[in-house]
């Protein structure tokens, strides 16, 4: 076999084994979406047509908007809060060496070790010992626990890229650190702090297991009320809020693409 067919054979299997990829992550999402249009009472694929019947239900529905609203508020608040302090757990990491710095690091991963399950039940029992059971900031405490681990590996991974020549030089011209931090540091952080925000948001957003264990005054994600209706309903309701479920994460990944993208050019 010569070498150029050798290199086409190749190529050919790395193009069929990267759409088979692309279509297995695809199309569970395209089905969804595509069976949430359906004009009838049954959920189904293909739909027998086309309608936007289930998405003027889903609108009229206090269930899932107040659901909805309670998994943007809370994903919100969580992205905010992990991002501040997940960008001060990553440069301490990065920037200085203590003892104790390996068990620091692996403390602030740990909770994506920890099955879920174990994770909301033992969460759930600390909070009600501490007197924040059943509230919201309990459940927001529970969501930072899932979301800070991400932010903290995303920026740290930025930082071992960083060029920290650019701040001694700025500290050398006798910028204060403040300044150095604001027009040095976090503008090349830039991108990694997008994707930590992405990452953090959609992690949230998403959070089912968790947000079961945590739930306060019946108010529930919408991922924990998508989940509970099904088990009772069966017809294209829950298809169309599982699409706006799939829309407000696509949206979110792409709205942060074009930032971090525009913002790396500049």
């Amino acid at each position: 076999m010569s070498a150029d067919l050798r290199d086409r054979l190749f190529a050919a299997l790395g193009f069929l084994v990267r759409w088979t990829v692309y279509a297995s992550l695809l199309l569970p999402a395209a089905i969804v979406v595509a069976a949430s249009l359906t004009p009838g009472d049954i959920l189904r694929f293909p739909p027998p047509g086309i309608s936007l019947r289930w998405y003027r239900a889903v609108w009229e529905s206090d269930l899932f908007m107040n659901s909805l609203g309670l998994s943007f508020r809370l994903a919100a608040l969580a992205t905010l809060v992990s991002l501040v302090l997940g960008f001060a757990a990553a440069y301490a990491v990065d920037r200085y060496r203590f003892r104790g710095l390996g068990l620091v690091r692996s403390f602030l991963l740990s909770p994506l070790l920890v099955p879920t399950v174990v994770l909301g039940l033992g969460l759930m029992q600390f909070l009600v010992w501490i007197g924040l059971g059943q509230t919201f900031l309990g459940l927001l405490a529970g969501h930072l626990v899932i979301t800070l681990p991400y932010v903290v590996r995303t920026l740290s991974a930025s930082m071992v890229l960083f060029d920290r020549n650019l701040e001694q030089a700025a500290m050398s011209l006798r910028a204060p650190p403040l300044t150095v931090l604001r027009t040095i540091t976090l503008p090349l952080l830039f991108p990694g702090i997008i994707s930590a925000m992405v990452f953090a948001f959609v992690t949230s957003f998403g959070n089912v297991t968790l947000s079961v264990f945590l739930n306060y005054d019946g108010e529930v994600t919408l991922p924990v009320q998508v989940l509970s209706y099904v088990e009772q309903n069966y017809d294209p309701l829950v298809a169309a809020v599982s699409s706006v479920v799939i829309l407000v994460t696509v949206l979110a990944i792409f709205i942060a693409d074009r930032i971090s993208g525009a913002k790396s050019v500049i």
